[in-house]
């Protein structure tokens, strides 16, 4: 989100794919049984219209750092087929939990502040996963005989919008959310003139996942509650 490279694929591609697939490599030639990857939902796109994204879903990496996601992806696919080592691939949204950089941390530094925030009135839908739900998914397809050479898909199992989203940190950081209802268009075209036509679409548009294979697949569901993923945030938070 603020690359300072002359060329952010090759940076990108540099740890995400070719980083990644030496370290593939190594462990298949330690005859290690499985290689457990965490990849982007932004391999599936930037923005779900409708129908939430799926793991079968065909890939379209929007930026950068999601091409060079889904290469290395296609990496280890292609030396699973050419090892017996074994591979996973979990594609998360945003992850949160204490300490969170980027816009989630910025939401909480707004808030604790009591600053009026125009956004009172977005009515998408976003998908997010808590640190520990990842952390568990990660731990279950270590060892799960269903994981292997599979896709998933991960969240906290509850879709919300930014508005709600903000009321519910407020919540659970003890400083209730003060929220100016300005309708999305106005805000979108605040952010062209700004320049910040990426960061209204990430607090304005929708991003859903659909984890259904991975319940049904690993019998795994997220330990954690929305509520209760942004109460240990909050917990963990500092100003």
């Amino acid at each position: 989100m603020a690359d300072t490279t002359n060329d952010p694929l090759d940076a990108f591609r540099k740890v995400n794919m070719r980083g990644t697939l030496n370290l593939a490599r190594q462990a298949a030639a330690a005859d290690v049984r499985r290689f457990v990857f965490v990849s982007s939902i932004g391999v599936n796109g930037a923005e779900t219209f409708q129908q939430p994204f799926d793991a079968q879903d065909r890939a379209a990496p929007h930026s950068p750092y999601a091409l060079s996601k889904y290469e290395a992806e296609l990496g280890l696919q292609a030396l699973a087929a050419e090892t017996d080592m074994e591979v996973v691939i979990i594609r998360p949204p945003l992850v949160y939990g204490p300490g969170a950089p980027g816009n989630f941390g910025s939401l909480m530094r707004w808030l604790q502040r009591g600053i009026p925030l125009p956004l009172g009135a977005i009515h998408n839908l976003r998908s997010l996963v808590a640190l520990d739900n990842l952390v568990d998914l990660i731990v279950t397809c270590i060892t799960h005989p269903a994981a292997a050479n599979q896709t998933f898909l991960v969240s906290d199992g509850e879709d919300v919008s930014t508005t709600e989203l903000l009321h519910r940190m407020g919540q659970a950081m003890g400083c209730p959310a003060r929220l100016i209802p300005v309708p999305t268009g106005v805000l979108k075209a605040a952010a062209a003139l700004l320049g910040k036509r990426d960061m209204a679409q990430r607090l304005c548009g929708s991003l859903q996942v659909d984890i259904q294979k991975t319940r049904q697949l690993l019998g795994w569901n997220p330990p954690l509650t929305l509520d209760q993923g942004l109460k240990k945030a909050a917990q963990g938070f500092r100003p």
